[in-house]
């Protein structure tokens, strides 16, 4: 009973509750735009300057140290490269580097994987040693050819990679020599060996103390066939030559005396487009002896900071000599 009427005075209090109209709907809050699009709006915060200078000085601290480079071995890098001896288009052979033996002079080689480089030494000449920079990517070996005193040691080299570079030590009975090895993806020199000045020179001043001191350098010769129409032009070494002069046969190149106790230079004649080649020619004391006639000569003693002593028969006196 007491039930019922509870019920029944809810009924007349809310009267709108017992009908079935239709609610209106709540609308939702706007949204709020999220971090990132707040973050494109503002300006980019900027990093303060003690954490500026934190990340630069540990990208110092990852960055390799470079070395001050002394004046003492800037001065070795300068001898070295003044003493090396690169290969020349008019020291080949066929496919042989031919290069003028001096003392202490490095002698730039080009090899390349899978091709060998032949290194021939003097006949005759017994080697010593051979010692090597980089013996874990370079392949050396030597041979040799020949017998008795025409014997001669071949020293091979192969890189196995290009991009290398050593050096190699070579000693034998009579010298040692100094290579400088670089390794090329396909260039390689297919041999080199040496000219021996030194021992030429040796072997003609040898020939010519045999001879007897009291033979004059040449029998026939009269003042009025000798002809002394040569200029001597360029360097002033002390072996420079005092005269030149002809029979019309035989050329003759007058030296001060100090020739016989100095080293003496080679001579060289030079054709019409200035190449040079090597000549015979006979010591005869203080004299060299030329069984030809030449337009031009030179004298050269050095390699690459040469001493050049050129000589020039005129053109004038000999266009009077040959209408004569």
């Amino acid at each position: 009973m007491k039930s019922a009427l509870i019920a029944a005075a809810l009924t007349s209090a809310t009267p709108a509750l017992a009908q079935s109209e239709p609610v209106a709907p709540v609308p939702l809050p706007t949204p709020i735009a999220g971090p990132s699009a707040a973050a494109s709006s503002r300006p980019p915060l900027k990093e303060p300057p003690t954490a500026i200078s934190v990340r630069r000085a540990s990208a110092q601290m990852r960055r390799p140290h470079r070395r001050a480079v002394s004046p003492v071995e800037l001065r070795v890098r300068s001898a070295n490269h003044r003493a090396t001896l690169e290969p020349a288009t008019g020291g080949y052979l066929n496919a042989i580097q031919v290069y003028p033996y001096s003392e202490g002079t490095i002698y730039h080689v080009f090899t390349a994987p899978g091709e060998v480089t032949d290194i021939a030494l003097q006949p005759g000449e017994a080697l010593g040693a051979i010692a090597a920079g980089d013996t874990a990517r370079w392949v050396i070996g030597d041979t040799s050819s020949g017998s008795g005193a025409e014997k001669r040691t071949h020293v091979l080299v192969k890189p196995f990679a290009s991009g290398l570079a050593t050096n190699v030590v070579i000693t034998t009975d009579r010298r040692t020599y100094h290579l400088a090895l670089t390794s090329t993806d396909h260039t390689a020199m297919a041999a080199l060996s040496w000219t021996y000045p030194q021992d030429e020179l040796i072997a003609l001043k040898a020939s010519a103390e045999q001879a007897s001191p009291g033979q004059p350098v040449a029998t026939g010769l009269s003042v009025e066939q000798l002809h002394f129409d040569y200029a001597i032009s360029g360097d002033r070494p002390a072996w420079r030559p005092l005269r030149a002069f002809d029979d019309g046969r035989q050329t003759f190149i007058e030296f001060p005396a100090s020739l016989s106790v100095g080293e003496a230079p080679p001579l060289f004649l030079a054709d019409a487009k200035g190449t040079a080649s090597l000549v015979n020619y006979r010591v005869q004391g203080r004299y060299y002896v030329v069984d030809r006639l030449f337009d031009t000569a030179e004298l050269r003693l050095g390699l690459k900071h040469q001493e050049v002593v050129r000589i020039n028969r005129l053109g004038e006196a000999e266009d009077q000599r040959r209408h004569s």
